[in-house]
């Protein structure tokens, strides 16, 4: 069974960087799309971003546009947020997601597979 694995959250400085890695072990992963969403205490889980399986095409939330990018690496099963400029309000955990379609899903509904999170804390 896959199972993904988040890493490289930790605690930075508003306007400071972090690099999320999302590695899928014991399966495939190249036809996969996958997603980044996050969620904070008291908030519903929300979209952050996601990029087709061919690495060609992605999409990201408004709220990070120009900030966050996803990007990916078959041949490692692994994909990355690379989150610039952070702010108070990224605060949350952030999980990865793979979803088997087609396209850039956003809903939650459209990814099967989740990892446990990584927890990212932006201070001011």
């Amino acid at each position: 069974q896959v199972q993904l694995v988040e890493s490289g959250g930790g605690l930075v400085q508003a306007g400071g960087s972090l690099r999320l890695s999302c590695t899928a072990f014991g399966g495939t992963f190249g036809r996969y799309a996958m997603g980044w969403f996050r969620q904070a205490p008291g908030k519903e889980r929300e979209f952050v971003a996601s990029i087709a399986w061919d690495r060609v095409a992605s999409d990201t939330a408004n709220s990070v546009k120009g900030r966050f990018t996803i990007f990916r690496d078959n041949d490692k099963k692994t994909v990355y947020l690379q989150m610039n400029s952070l702010k108070p309000e990224d605060t949350a955990n952030y999980y990865c997601a793979a979803a088997e379609v087609y396209g850039l899903p956003r809903s939650i509904h459209d990814f099967g597979l989740w990892g446990q999170g990584t927890q990212v804390t932006v201070s001011s």
